[in-house]
């Protein structure tokens, strides 16, 4: 919506603006996400089979790269060993998550910057006004929204937690065969004979290597087996670290109204390339800044091997990944994060804007 427009949007658009952008964006970009979820788990850094041990910026710099490198290859390694429905694999709590997430936060923001424009500033908005209305709005989408996002997180690590234990089933089968000894027995009749442990035929070996099959989980029976073995606080893990990331999306907001501001005689753009470059600079930005709460927010998520948590807080599983991963543990993932959410924030605030602005005539 132009400045120069008289006519305001009436509130209740601000909600639905928010939800079909963010609808759009999420389905465009899920297989980003999906593999977004992969890299910043620990899950992918103890099956990584190549590991640059430069330290410094340098190793930064060069594993940073190589992050660029997985993104592409796990793109092709996932549709390829689990289908091409595993890139879109929680979309569904995606979408149950992100319509309400942008409809809430587009709402809250829009009608919050209004009211505090109205009653704290004179009417008139400012980079005061727009920090407020997001931080107010980051805080209600995280609290409302969080279990979502847990089922989401848990619901994409299925498959791959899965893979880890077939492999240590198979690995602890080999060293039980390697380990067997010819052992012998006297019979009752005084004849002796020797018992030796025969190998295992392929199909034996795969069959007592297997750990055993479950059904596909869904959302609704992955949201009932975290709150039979972790109870309701386990739909709320992760919030602290969501509370911190209501910084991102207060940077984003903050620079998009500045950005969008610049004055469109400045240039021979059109409008909509002024969207863009707002919405996709200011989610830049944002989102290098505060990155490192990502990666805390899904290892605080991750399904806790044999009930005993690795992550167990917000400044505990800080150190923990600094301590073992260095910085750049702190920014996995960041790659195909950055392929994801800059589309994603194009589309969404560019059908945000178009929606408000068909709904202001």
């Amino acid at each position: 919506m132009s400045e120069g427009t008289p006519r305001k949007p009436p509130g209740w658009l601000h909600f639905a603006a928010g939800g079909a952008g963010g609808m759009c964006g999420a389905i465009l970009t899920s297989p980003l996400d999906v593999v977004k979820t992969r890299l910043q788990s620990d899950l992918y850094r103890q099956r990584a089979a190549v590991q640059v041990r430069q330290s410094g910026l340098v190793g930064m710099v060069l594993r940073g790269g190589l992050q660029f490198v997985d993104t592409g290859r796990l793109l092709v390694e996932i549709a390829r060993r689990e289908g091409s429905s595993a890139l879109f694999k929680g979309l569904g709590p995606t979408l149950v998550g992100v319509i309400p997430a942008r409809a809430i936060n587009f709402f809250t923001y829009g009608n919050g910057k209004r009211l505090i424009a109205d009653y704290a500033n004179g009417g008139q908005e400012s980079p005061v006004v727009h920090l407020s209305a997001a931080a107010l709005a980051g805080i209600v989408t995280a609290t409302a929204t969080n279990p979502i996002w847990v089922v989401k997180t848990r619901l994409q690590l299925e498959s791959q937690r899965n893979e880890a234990r077939s492999q240590a089933a198979r690995t602890q089968a080999i060293g039980k065969h390697q380990g067997a000894r010819p052992t012998r027995n006297i019979s009752s009749a005084g004849q002796t004979r020797s018992l030796v442990t025969s190998p295992l035929r392929p199909s034996q070996f795969f069959q007592a290597a297997r750990p055993p099959q479950h059904p596909g989980t869904n959302a609704l029976r992955m949201t009932v087996n975290i709150v039979r073995s972790e109870g309701i606080r386990g739909l709320y893990k992760g919030l602290s670290a969501s509370y911190l990331g209501v910084s991102e999306s207060t940077i984003q907001w903050v620079l998009y109204e500045q950005l969008k501001r610049w004055d469109p005689r400045t240039s021979d753009a059109p409008r909509w390339v002024h969207t863009i470059s707002a919405a996709g600079t200011a989610k830049l930005i944002a989102t290098v800044i505060t990155y490192p709460h990502e990666v805390v927010r899904t290892r605080l998520r991750q399904q806790p091997d044999q009930g005993l948590p690795k992550y167990t807080g917000l400044l505990q599983t800080f150190r923990l990944v600094w301590r073992e991963e260095g910085l750049l543990g702190l920014y996995g993932g960041l790659s195909a994060h950055l392929m994801r959410v800059i589309p994603n924030a194009i589309v969404t605030f560019s059908i945000y804007e178009l929606v408000l602005m068909l709904g202001a005539r």
